[in-house]
This record gives structure tokens, sequence and C-alpha cells, in this order.
């Protein structure tokens, strides 16, 4: 294999697919990313066995060839090439070598061979519909901060995307919960989508594809099964297992009968919960809203630290009430919120708390208050 790529090309194929390779992997050849050269594109293919990344790049390829290299050396060393640098790659006879040359530099990495690379495979993905990554990224930012971490709990550790209807009109929802807070997201259903089987998406994948369609603007191409779902956009796609479980039932969850609504300016409340939390301890970070008619008093106390409180104003018309939140979940929750306004629904001190943007419904979120 013999090849000459421009180092801007090779760096952001390389930063897409070398993300996707676990630092410390048991099987030598997961490390590694394999590069396949012909008819002037080089493929690289980059997997955890779970997820699988797919780039392809223009290259002046003069001998067609394949073989593997080790993912963050190959790509540490591209990046810290100059700017504008001609990259030679060569891979010759010699299946256990495979030198880079750019400029004065050269590089000898050990490879090995294109054979033990793992095989994708091309499932059958009955399900096949578009979406533009702008929708995506929406519906991406607006669940993913809430997908639990805890592993124990492995079916809520992504978001759940299945099609629904709601009011009668048939939508794409998408849902992540930690048990302490839940996301809810919906839109129209794309065209296609009507029937997809409901599907956990990985926190891992939901990562990958966020880096991947952050500055694109184009339609991204979504095709899945009852186990896998793919992406594809450009000369890029991405694979990854589903989560095999079954997500809880949300919609029990979700109050209906909250009726003391607090309306509230988004970026002043923000700010006000990250002075006033700066207080909370580092371990619970609970916050007490005191809401009266026309205020809401915010306050922390810290046994080391002391306290903090702080006046906002409001619009909120029930009994007065006292309840408790995670400051970090608020902001999480406000930051989500592009309108000028954050409305509250709450029952009482103990109960899940919905809020919204004022001016779009798209968006849902729950959250459990704290004892403070």
């Amino acid at each position: 294999m013999k090849l000459t790529i421009e180092r801007a090309a090779l760096l952001k194929s390389l930063a897409h697919v070398q993300s996707v390779v676990e630092r410390r992997n048991t099987i030598p050849i997961l490390s590694n990313v394999l590069l396949e050269a012909s008819d002037g594109k080089l493929s690289l293919t980059a997997t955890d066995m779970d997820l699988t990344i797919v780039d392809e790049v223009e290259a002046a390829v003069g001998e067609p060839g394949a073989t593997t290299a080790p993912a963050h050396t190959f790509y540490d060393i591209v990046r810290k090439l100059p700017d504008g640098a001609q990259v030679e790659v060569i891979a010759g006879g010699d299946a256990s070598q495979m030198t880079l040359k750019a400029g004065r530099s050269t590089f000898t990495l050990a490879t090995l061979p294109k054979e033990d690379f793992p095989a994708g495979g091309d499932a059958e993905l009955p399900q096949a519909f578009a979406l533009h990554a702008g929708e995506l990224r929406n519906l991406v930012d607006r669940t993913r901060f809430a997908i639990s971490t805890e592993e124990t709990r492995y079916y809520l550790n992504g978001i759940y995307v299945h099609a629904t209807e709601s009011d009668g009109v048939p939508v794409l929802r998408a849902v992540a919960t930690d048990g302490h807070r839940l996301a809810r997201f919906e839109m129209p259903v794309p065209d296609g989508a009507a029937s997809m089987p409901g599907v956990i998406v990985p926190r891992k994948t939901v990562g990958e594809l966020r880096k991947l369609i952050d500055e694109r603007d184009e339609a991204i191409e979504i095709a899945l099964s009852d186990t896998k779902i793919r992406f594809a956009f450009g000369p890029t796609v991405l694979t990854s297992k589903l989560i095999d479980g079954t997500f809880p039932d949300y919609e029990r969850v979700i109050p209906s009968n909250n009726d003391k609504m607090l309306e509230v300016d988004c970026k002043a409340f923000a700010q006000a919960v990250d002075r006033v939390s700066t207080i909370s301890s580092e371990k619970s970070r609970a916050v007490k809203m005191a809401l009266n008619s026309s205020s809401m008093t915010l306050s922390a106390t810290s046994p080391e630290n002391g306290s903090a409180v702080e006046e906002i104003e409001v619009d909120y018309g029930g009994e007065a009430i006292e309840i408790g939140f995670n400051s970090r979940y608020l902001l999480d929750i406000a930051m989500q919120i592009e309108g000028d306004s954050a409305v509250f629904a709450m029952a009482d001190a103990a109960s899940p708390t919905i809020v919204q943007d004022v001016k779009d419904a798209s968006a849902l979120y729950v959250l459990m208050p704290m004892r403070v």
C-alpha cells in the first residue's frame, strides 16, 4: 500500500474514527484503525465491537492495499505535523510495519494484519428514514444530559427513541432518564419512521454521533432493526448495536395535575442558581426555592462553607411553597431552554416538578425534588 494525502484531510478523518477506539483494550486489534486504499480513496474503519465507524477521504493512491495501525498514535502523529504537509503512507511487503513521511519527519508504526480486524458485515436494517442534521442535533441535545451513567440499570444508559402519538398527532419522541430527572423531546414523525420499533441508542453512540454532526447541514440517513442502528452522511457511516432491554414506562412519572405554576426569566434564574450553589456541598448540590406571589428566594447552606441567599422576581400565583432541587440538574435543564422564560408546574415539596420552555412545547423536563 502506498498513498499520499493532505494532512488536514487525513486529520479530520482520523479524528472521526479514533475516538471510537477505547484507550485500554484486551484485544490488540481493537486498538487499531483499518486502512484500505484503492481508486483514489482511503477508507478508515474503527470499532469497539458495539460501535463501528467508517470514513472515506480522497488520496493519491500509488499502490492499493490494506493494513491496520494503532489509532491513537497515528492520530497524535498527524495532529502534530505542520499545516499543509503532504503525508506519505507506505505499508510494504513486511506487513508488520507502516511508514509515514511528511517533510523531514519519518515515523515507523507497528501494524497488525488486516485479516485480524473484525468483519463489519452488512446487517439487514429494514426501517429507514431521514432526519436533517439540525433536527437530530436538537433531539440529542435536549435529552442526552439526562442519560443514566449507572451501569446496573443498563436499559437507562441511552436515549429511547420511538414513534407514538401526542394529542392525536404522530410524533417521533426521544426520552432519557436517570431516575432523578427525565427529558422528553418530540418532533413530527419523519416519512418512513411511523412504524419503527422503540429502540434505546447507547450513550457512547449518542456522544460520537453528536460530534460527527456538529456542523453539518444535510440530511442524515437513518436505518435500523431491533438490534442495530446506522447513521450515514456523506462519506461517513456510524453503525451501532442497540441496548437490549426494556425502557421503563416513562409516562407514569410525568405528573398530570401539577397546579402551582411558576414563570421565571430563564437566564436570570440560571445565573442566580449558579451563584447560590457555590455554597452548597459538593455531594448534595442542594438549592432551596421559597416562593411567594412576586418573588423567589433561592438559598443554600453548607456546614463547611456557610450560606447564600438571593431573591429574584417571578410570576407565581399559587400558595407559598418551599422546594429543593439539585442545582446541577436545574442548570442542565436551564441550558436547554432557548426562549426567555421557563415555566415550572409544581404540586408540593415532595412531588415531581415539570419544567418547560414557555414558547416551545416540544421539550418537557421532569425533576424530582430534594429534601433541604
